[in-house]
């Protein structure tokens, strides 16, 4: 933002003096290679971090290589493809390792670890495809002829267009070959890791699909030959594979048309959680990470008891609860809802000097309303510089409309509104396109998600929740996320059901029934990474160890703090520490910080 932005700003209104004067001193620092942090420490209590990374460069180019050649080599599950990748990471790791470590600075060595660390992670992520695609061979084994296909246009190879015919209508045969098996096979005999593997193969054939179209359109009616011979095969083709997904679909998965798809996930198990673990430099086993959620689910159990004495319930936290959801708003009154609660966490943070917020973020925001529906895997508020807003529409069946409202009370949406917007993911946003936007490399929803979360807690401890009724509404929500941290290593280690996830959410949390549905189908039929619901409290936990240590410990501000971390870019939290207290690295380094207290 120019220096004379600012000031108009200042001089427009007065009541925002104090964060403006705080912008220009964030950006006044940044543009000489400093940082507010250094400017607010100058009793020398904390080495901290100065200057521009010398691998910047080294990992903007890392990332537009790889997203070129993702571009040219396209199709999911070819080993073509694999090999590729595996190649370019492995000389990518051999092109870091002429770097000289020593002579990095510290920014330059955290961007040496997580570039390391992402490419390693990278190449075990090709080795899992390979496995999953080698589960899948027997439910899609005419993949390869369409990824052929595919390569050989791609290459600029000269289309045999009499034999393309040929394959094509041999595959029509073979699958529909395979819809005939599906459809006289008892389903009673059809396990549960059967269907993981069929909705996986289901998501790969809609993408075999969409590569074969893509092919046949380049040469369909352009090449006559190619038309005369191809037309009909492959529209038999097109046909077969699209009854045989539908017979995946009804006799493996057991969705008939018109029900929703059942809960069914895709477990990657111990070996595969300690590997993403790894990636997410989690230096804990899942035993150790549901261990903490326990302990925490202890605390929060204890306060909601509180609460719900102060609303006259004694210690029943259940009907407290359902008290607290309904005093829902009547519909059409949720917009100004928000725009209340946004109002009030920016005033509050502003107050507090818990963090700079920019006039220009405050600026910004905006609303939409949530489709119904998106509202059936995401029945809560949705976040960034854009709120998207779950609420009834007139479409909605009156149950579903009902659930709306209760979910989304007021006292539910006073812990979320500031989750999404301000402190929350919008600040998040709004700062990181304009500082370390190289970083976004190295994303993580521990950094991501975990920053919202964080500011859930910190505003509790802060005294945001002024009565038992936000306060109630803050512990659902901590208590959803973990929950989220049990049910999603858990599924995915094989100790529990979709089913149980739900029943957990409804029994131990409070959820709607048809909301913890939507919950869990969001975490496991969903594109979300095995660990991503568990990074928003994990994340957070980081967040707040790290706080207690540098804020608690009064070795820096919270202003400082949270800044510093806007601008250190999106990193594992291992190396926002690494990068506050200028933690020594080396070029092999690995997660070690035990974040969780005694």
């Amino acid at each position: 933002m120019p220096r004379v932005t600012v000031r108009t700003a200042l001089a427009r209104d007065g009541a925002r003096r104090r964060a403006v004067v705080a912008v220009c001193g964030v950006l006044t620092l940044a543009a000489m290679g400093s940082s507010p942090l250094a400017a607010q420490a100058r009793g020398g209590r904390l080495a901290l971090p100065s200057g521009v990374s010398e691998l910047r460069d080294t990992v903007e180019l890392f990332s537009s290589d790889r997203s070129a050649l993702l571009r040219r080599w396209h199709v999911e599950y070819s080993p073509t493809r694999r090999d590729r990748l595996k190649t370019f990471y492995s000389d990518w790791r051999s092109r870091l390792r002429r770097v000289d470590f020593d002579k990095l600075s510290q920014e330059g060595r955290i961007d040496y670890v997580l570039l390391d660390h992402r490419l390693r992670a990278e190449l075990a992520r090709l080795d899992r495809e390979q496995r999953e695609a080698a589960e899948m061979a027997a439910r899609v084994p005419f993949a390869p002829a369409i990824t052929q296909f595919v390569e050989s246009w791609r290459a600029f190879e000269k289309v045999d267009a009499p034999q393309a015919g040929r394959t094509l209508s041999r595959l029509a045969l073979d699958v529909d070959s395979l819809t005939r098996g599906l459809r006289v096979r008892r389903t009673d005999s059809i396990t549960r890791a059967e269907r993981i593997v069929a909705l996986r193969a289901i998501g790969w054939l809609s993408s075999l699909q969409g590569s074969l179209r893509d092919w046949h359109r380049f040469y369909g009616g352009y090449d006559p030959t190619f038309t005369w011979w191809t037309a009909d095969p492959y529209r038999r083709a097109n046909e077969s594979m699209t009854r045989y997904a539908r017979a995946l679909r009804e006799e493996i998965v057991g969705q008939r048309e018109g029900q929703e798809e059942p809960i069914i996930g895709d477990p990657i198990g111990a070996a595969g959680l300690a590997e993403d673990l790894e990636a997410e430099m989690i230096a804990y086993t899942p035993a150790d990470l549901i261990a903490l959620a326990e302990r925490e689910f202890a605390w929060i159990e204890g306060e909601q008891k509180k609460a719900a004495r102060d609303m006259g319930f004694g210690d029943d936290w259940r009907a407290a609860l359902e008290a607290v959801k309904q005093a829902y708003v009547p519909p059409g009154e949720q917009p100004e809802l928000v725009r209340r609660l946004a109002r009030e966490a920016v005033a509050f943070v502003t107050e507090k000097q818990l963090v700079t917020v920019p006039p220009l973020a405050d600026e910004i925001w905006r609303m939409q309303m949530m489709p119904p529906r998106q509202q059936l895997v995401s029945p809560f508020f949705l976040g960034g510089e854009v709120i998207q807003i779950a609420y009834p529409t007139d479409s909605m069946a009156h149950d579903d409309k009902l659930m709306s409202l209760r979910g989304n009370n007021p006292y539910f949406s006073k812990a979320t509104v500031h989750h999404e917007l301000i402190p929350g993911h919008h600040l998040q946003g709004f700062m990181t396109q304009r500082y370390a936007t190289h970083r976004s490399a190295f994303n993580t929803p521990f950094w991501t998600e975990g920053w919202a979360l964080w500011w859930e807690m910190l505003l509790w401890d802060q005294g945001f929740a002024t009565t038992p009724q936000e306060r109630m509404g803050m512990l659902f929500w901590r208590s959803h996320r973990l929950a989220r941290i049990i049910f999603s290593l858990k599924v995915h280690l094989g100790e529990m059901t979709p089913q149980q996830a739900i029943d957990m959410l409804v029994n131990r949390v409070g959820h709607e029934r048809a909301n913890a549905e939507a919950e869990v189908r969001r975490s496991f039929n969903g594109s979300y990474s095995p660990l991503y619901q568990a990074a928003y409290m994990l994340g957070g936990l980081q967040l707040r160890a790290l706080h207690r240590e540098l804020v608690g410990g009064g070795r820096m501000t919270n202003t400082v703090f949270h800044d510093t971390i806007l601008q250190g870019g999106r990193i594992p939290i291992e190396m926002v520490r690494a990068r506050l207290l200028g933690t020594p690295l080396t070029r092999d380094y690995r997660a070690q910080w035990k974040f969780i207290t005694p």
